[in-house]
């Protein structure tokens, strides 16, 4: 296949690549970048004008939902949600059913992957069946493609425990993915704790619930050379300062942070229902404003989404016993930019750099290059594009999202990857 792509933009920030170029792309990769007079035969084209090219997003959390769990998702819908928010990877997490915590269920779900134009990396349960008693076969684990592991939906609760996930991590090179959550300080709350959830009548998830575990980890961390331990959907002010702390003091330490808890408050709750439940909660506004600082300042590397689908159904019950959780492979990005990059606190560069190069790095993944002679792997941005979320075209199985409606600046127009484009310009 031969695909030229021409008038591009090309931001590659890890390259210090920023300029105007055609692209050819022949079986996959990248043959020539510069000014492409010559008339090329039996060629796929695109006139970019306009567009930005960009190396793939990368989402390294989301919940796919397979294997048992597919009436919400499943690996094609959800890389077919991936390819649409502009992802060409993403790491799925292993809270299914039942868990991913052996080499044969891994498997079963790469065979599943294949041909596929996303990449569907996955991440593995720390603990046998996910239940906090004993490590699963790390190692096997990792021999079999698994590039993180995690207990993700529930923490790795008891300090041994987390201690021996953290010796893995040396030694398997792959770092420890952690829900952090104190369960006896949750509690059974199913939102923040503060002035809302007093106003509602509903049991609150205190801020410590957070950054208690964030405190203990740092520390075993510390005590633990060659670890890499990685904090999920950071949400509170104390995380983030611990988060920052730990980096000056040398820990490595790294963390997460999706566009719902940069975005919205505890507040929108009330207007949103249950499509504002999600774990962590949303918080203050004083705990958003640390979180854009965090992301700001470099404390917080990544910008990934939690796709955390759901049906209709399951939203649609009472605030307590509705799941938490919201979709957002099809939102993120245009969220991202339109509440970071327009309100001036980061740089498109900086974002590319939290949504697709870092994500990369932390999972020990190789870079992607936007070079002669390298595999064509790229997110094709309209920067000047507006448009309206609009939950129901979500190629996603659940629509579970509280920004429907929203008006945002900056669209995924298509990605490239495995020898496969999909382009909508």
């Amino acid at each position: 296949m031969h695909l030229l792509l021409r008038n591009c933009h090309v931001i590659s920030p890890a390259e210090n690549i920023n300029g105007r170029f055609d692209i050819l792309i022949v079986n996959g990769v990248i043959n020539r970048m510069g000014v492409i007079w010559q008339h090329v035969r039996e060629v796929i084209q695109y006139d970019l004008a306009g567009k930005i090219i960009v190396p793939g997003f990368f989402d390294m959390h989301v919940h796919f939902r397979e294997p048992g769990q597919t009436h919400k998702e499943d690996i094609t819908t959800g890389a077919l949600a991936a390819a649409k928010g502009g992802f060409t990877g993403v790491m799925t997490m292993p809270n299914t059913t039942p868990p991913i915590d052996n080499a044969g269920i891994v498997a079963e779900n790469a065979a599943r992957s294949k041909g596929n134009i996303v990449d569907v990396y996955q991440s593995a349960c720390a603990t046998a069946g996910r239940e906090g008693e004993r490590l699963a076969d790390l190692k096997s684990l990792v021999e079999a493609g698994v590039i993180a592991i995690t207990d993700d939906g529930s923490p790795i609760a008891d300090d041994k425990l987390m201690k021996a996930t953290l010796e893995a991590s040396a030694l398997l090179g792959v770092p420890v993915v952690q829900h952090c959550e104190v369960m006896s300080i949750t509690n059974g709350g199913i939102m923040n704790e503060g002035v809302v959830s007093r106003k509602l009548g509903v049991k609150g998830i205190p801020n410590a619930s957070e950054y208690e575990i964030i405190a203990r980890d740092i520390e075993l961390t510390r005590q633990t050379p060659g670890a890499h331990y990685h904090i999920q959907h950071i949400s509170t002010k104390e995380a983030v300062e611990l988060v920052r702390k730990a980096k000056s003091d040398g820990i490595n330490v790294t963390a997460e942070a999706c566009p719902h808890h940069f975005i919205l408050d505890d507040s929108a709750i009330e207007k949103y229902g249950t499509n504002a439940k999600m774990n962590p909660p949303l918080r203050t506004s004083e705990d958003v404003n640390a979180v854009l600082e965090g992301i700001k300042d470099g404390t917080i590397e990544v910008i990934c989404t939690d796709h955390a689908p759901h049906s209709a159904d399951e939203k649609s019950q009472p605030l307590d016993k509705a799941p938490f959780g919201i979709v957002g492979l099809e939102t993120a990005v245009g969220l991202s930019y339109t509440y970071l990059v327009e309100k001036g606190l980061i740089t498109l560069e900086d974002l590319i750099t939290k949504m697709s190069v870092n994500p990369r790095r932390l999972l020990g993944l190789k870079d992607i290059s936007l070079k002669e002679g390298s595999m064509a792997n790229l997110t094709i941005l309209d920067p000047n594009a507006k448009w309206k979320v609009d939950a129901a075209s979500f190629k996603s199985k659940s629509k579970n999202t509280p920004f429907d409606g929203w008006e945002l600046k900056c669209k995924p127009v298509g990605i490239v990857n495995n020898l496969q484009h999909m382009i909508n310009i």
